[in-house]
């Protein structure tokens, strides 16, 4: 039922806009008790016939001119020449305001796929980390294998890596060859065991990347990588939580390696001179900064738990900042970029406000507008 109390405010450049639009013979614009315009240049009804105040507001030419200048500008930042000289103290609000956005974003995609996982949080960890271990390039795709991953079928049998393995890589589309490895047979052979006992079904994962990766980063590495954690960690996410430091969560997942055979290879039947492929401190950090800070941070309002989610913003402040050309681009401009609360802040800003031209939304483009 339509509110008939609720008044409201129209704002337009031209008043006009509100004839040609026909808006006058529209019902609903009859709750309307003032119009806002820069160029009032004709008088404007209710549909019953009684005239809208109006009120004439143009807009300043300095600050249309600021305007013209982010919109026409093909450098990012488009607010560029002024960030050197802003005040620390505007620069911080607005981090922290970021911060807050970015968390509220990732702590709503938890809270969807933990409805998926029928609030099971090991379960939906799990799933983030592995969409995580894509880093970008094989996101969705180990996010649509996750999500196959028959985790209480898995569990029957987590005592055993080989069996782990082939649960992993046969639901990932990655043990239907025919290669003379013994080690990939002995997968094969497992996996068809599996899938016959459980009755697993699976779609095809058609889109593991591999162009433009190290070897290190090849779909077979990390998912042997996730095999063996999944086989060591048993209540991974509860061990987490209940960390104090970013240290000791890097205590947990440095762990994470490869069985022997992914010690020589990247791909099956493909061998390598032997190296242990442990991650390095900074996709560790990724992973804190993608994965673990955001379920701090979600588990701590899931449980009306403030430490848990001041854990999460102190993590960040501990933690190195990003290093990729967007952050590059905010710091080669004259912004801070400190910790990697810095540049989640900036990552925000990049995709949420310049990315979509949102800057009468942004403090920094209100900034650019009202300089002299």
């Amino acid at each position: 039922m339509e509110n008939q109390n609720v008044k409201e405010m129209v704002k337009q450049i031209f008043t006009e806009y509100l004839n040609a639009h026909g808006h006058h013979k529209d019902k609903a614009y009859n709750s309307v008790i003032l119009h806002v315009a820069e160029q009032t240049d004709c008088e404007v009804f209710r549909l019953n016939g009684e005239e809208i105040p109006q009120l004439h507001l143009p807009c300043p030419n300095n600050v249309r001119k600021h305007y013209d200048e982010l919109c026409q500008t093909e450098i990012n930042p488009y607010c560029y020449s002024i960030l050197r000289s802003l005040p620390k103290l505007t620069v911080h609000s607005w981090f922290t305001a970021l911060q807050s956005e970015r968390f509220e974003q990732k702590t709503k995609v938890i809270f969807e796929r933990l409805k998926r996982y029928e609030n099971n949080w090991e379960d939906t960890f799990f799933v983030t980390l592995a969409r995580n271990f894509g880093f970008g390039l094989n996101g969705d795709a180990f996010e649509a294998w996750a999500n196959q991953l028959p985790f209480r079928s898995i569990d029957k049998h987590r005592d055993s890596l080989m069996q782990v393995e082939a649960f992993f890589f046969g639901q990932a589309g990655l043990l239907d060859e025919q290669l003379p490895d013994e080690y990939y047979r002995q997968l094969q052979k497992e996996y068809c065991y599996l899938q016959h006992k459980f009755e697993l079904h699976r779609t095809d994962i058609s889109s593991w990347c591999f162009a433009k990766l190290r070897p290190g980063n090849f779909p077979h590495v990390r998912i042997a990588q996730l095999a063996l954690l999944y086989h060591q960690k048993r209540a991974l996410f509860s061990r987490i939580m209940e960390t104090e430091t970013a240290k000791d969560v890097k205590d947990i997942l440095s762990a994470i390696h490869t069985s022997d055979y992914w010690e020589r290879h990247y791909n099956f039947d493909k061998t390598s001179p032997r190296q242990i492929k442990s991650l390095g401190d900074a996709t560790l950090n990724l992973i804190l900064i993608n994965t673990v800070i955001p379920f701090f941070y979600a588990y701590g309002l899931h449980k009306a738990d403030e430490h848990l989610c001041e854990r999460a913003s102190l993590f960040l402040e501990t933690l190195k900042a990003e290093n990729n050309h967007i952050i590059r681009s905010w710091a080669n401009v004259g912004l801070p970029v400190y910790t990697a609360a810095d540049s989640q802040a900036l990552l925000q800003l990049r995709k949420e406000y310049c990315d979509k031209k949102k800057c009468l939304y942004c403090r920094f483009g209100y900034e650019f507008l009202r300089k002299g």
